[in-house]
Formats: structure tokens, sequence, C-alpha cells
């Protein structure tokens, strides 16, 4: 039974890899601070269900707490980490800056000096697709310049690629990053969109909707993400010892890669809004506003070397995704829809 680290198990995408991961049979540690960016009870349901198994334990620590980590380190031998913990928003990292240099530079730096003490099989780490920044390349391919970032979270998700090379080539590090493209789903995060969307829809409150509608996002359903981090878990010793698919001198150089992981289509914002509007038989009030700073009008994801390297195939379509969001949100709130 491999015991594997979980970080940000009480959030939205680790919460479902670390229910997957029991269901496989893994011991899984799970690592969360519990903060108070959005709803701490969400995280304690989530945290809840994933306490029902006798193969998850849970560590209530600060990624960037030098200390516990260390401690951490010295009582518990993994010998696979994935990190997902991570101070997450564009919007959020203009207004408050600092967290992130904890949360995302030092947190992660802990992560990566844990993983060297431990000489663990293979780091996985959670990066985005905001690192593409000011790329003009449709699709976004591992290939391009991600020199460029406009908003302080992107910088931070490049930087820990960054420092994740550097360990490699130091210490022979395996490590993955995976640039995360708009994942959504159920048990999701209330930042995010969809839960927002959702919430005015059923209060009947308007709002705002920047580039005045004019976005469009590669949307990933949340299975289809799990899908792909197993699949890099499962296939991590020999992903590496092959290395077919080398992309540049970095990778040839080190046990480090960056991945893509998307749906690999492109949605208009608006067509993405009218699944809700279907579903709740109503149109959403909105207040139409400029492009924000920091954010990309548009990503869409270029896919094939996850899907040549690990067979990954995406398979929820946004329509069926967002109607399981949104059965998952009137049952977990209790909604009475009327009908």
């Amino acid at each position: 039974m491999k015991k594997i680290l979980i970080t940000g198990a009480a959030g939205f995408i680790g919460f479902h890899l670390s229910r997957s991961l029991l269901k496989l049979g893994f011991q899984v540690h799970g690592l969360d601070n519990l903060n108070d960016y959005y709803d701490v009870s969400l995280k304690k349901s989530r945290l809840d269900i994933l306490l029902e198994s006798t193969n998850f334990t849970f560590h209530l620590i600060d990624l960037s707490d030098d200390v516990e980590m260390n401690k951490l380190a010295k009582d518990y031998q993994f010998e696979i980490v994935v990190n997902l913990a991570a101070q997450a928003g564009v919007q959020y990292s203009i207004t408050n800056p600092h967290v992130y240099i904890d949360a995302n530079i030092r947190g992660f730096l802990n992560i990566l000096e844990l993983s060297k003490t431990q000489d663990v099989e293979h780091l996985i780490y959670a990066s985005s697709s905001s690192v593409y920044g000011l790329n003009p390349s449709i699709p976004f391919s591992e290939l391009d310049s991600v020199d460029h970032p406009i908003s302080l979270y992107a910088a931070t998700k490049k930087s820990n690629e960054l420092m994740a090379h550097t360990y490699s080539y130091l210490y022979n590090i395996n490590t993955t990053g995976l640039r995360f493209f708009t994942v959504y789903g159920p048990w999701g995060r209330p930042d995010m969109a969809l839960f927002k969307f959702t919430k005015a829809m059923i209060e009947s409150s308007v709002v705002k909707i920047n580039n005045h509608g004019d976005h469009s996002r590669d949307f990933t359903y949340i299975d289809d993400i799990i899908d792909g981090i197993l699949s890099v878990i499962n296939n991590s010793p020999d992903s590496f010892q092959k290395r077919e698919n080398v992309l540049s001198p970095a990778e040839s150089s080190a046990p480090w890669r960056v991945l893509n992981i998307g749906r690999g289509e492109q949605v208009h914002l608006m067509d993405f809004i009218k699944n809700i509007e279907e579903y709740f038989g109503k149109e959403l009030d909105k207040d139409f506003q400029p492009l924000q700073p920091g954010d990309v009008p548009n990503t869409f994801c270029d896919t094939s070397r996850l899907e040549s390297d690990y067979g990954y195939q995406p398979s929820i379509s946004v329509e069926e995704g967002v109607k399981n969001f949104l059965d998952w949100y009137v049952d977990f709130y209790n909604i009475n829809l009327g009908k």
C-alpha cells in the first residue's frame, strides 16, 4: 500500500483526488491549513467525508510553516507527494500579494525540501494555465513561452516550475507540473465563476460578467482532471526512465516536465452561462464589466502530450458537467426549485 501526501486535501481538487486514491487502496495523508479564503464549512464538509476512511490521516498544517513541515518530514515517509495547496485566485493576488509569496513560494520550497529529504519517487504539483499570460498562440502548448505572466498568481506558478526544475537537476527528483485549465464540478470553489453564477441565479441577484462576456475558457470537468492525475501517479517511475517525448533542453537535463491538463475545447463564456439558465429556466441578471487586470481573455489547451504519454482522454462535455455541478449544488445547499 503506497503512502502518498496530498497537500490542499480539503480543497476542491485535493478532496476529489484523495477520495479516488482511498478507493484505490492508497494510504493517504492529507495536509491543509483550512484557511478562510472561502467558506471553511465547505472545506470541513469535504474533510468529513475523507475522515470516514481508516486509510486517511489529516494534518492541520500551513505549508509555509517551516517547523511543522520539518516535523512532518521526520515523522512520516512518503513515496509520492502531490502538492495542490496554494493561494488561488488571479484578482485576489492583486490586492493581497504577500499571501501568495508565503503560500505559493515559501510553501512550495518546503515541499521541495521534504521531497529532497525523503527521496520521494515522484513530486506532482499544481501549476496553472495562467502561466501562459500574454501568449498569443492558440491552443496553448507546453512549447510556448511562458515568460510574460500578467498576475502575481501566475508568476508564482511559473516560479514553482522553475524551482522544481532546480531541485530535479540538483537532487534527481522526478517532478511533474500540471497546468490546470479552469477546473469545475461538484464540491467546487465558491470563488469560481460557475459557483458565483449559480448562487446569483438562485438568489435572483445581479452578477458581474467581466470583459463584457467576451471570454472563452477551456472548462475541464473534475473527473477528467482526476483521471489525468491518477494516470501520472500510476505511471510515475517509467515515464521518467523512457523520456521519449522530450520537449526542451530543460527536460533533457533533469527528470522534470510540465504538462497541460484540460478539456481541449474552447467554450465561450456566454454559451457556458446558457447551460445554467436552461437548467433553472430563467436568465441570469448580468452586469457587464470591462476586462479586469490580470485576466486572460481566452484559454485553450493542447492536451496532445498528456494523451500520448499517459493515454489521457477527457470525456465529460460542458453540458453534462454543468448539470452535474448544479445537481450537486441544489442537493448540498437544500435548494427548493419549486419544480
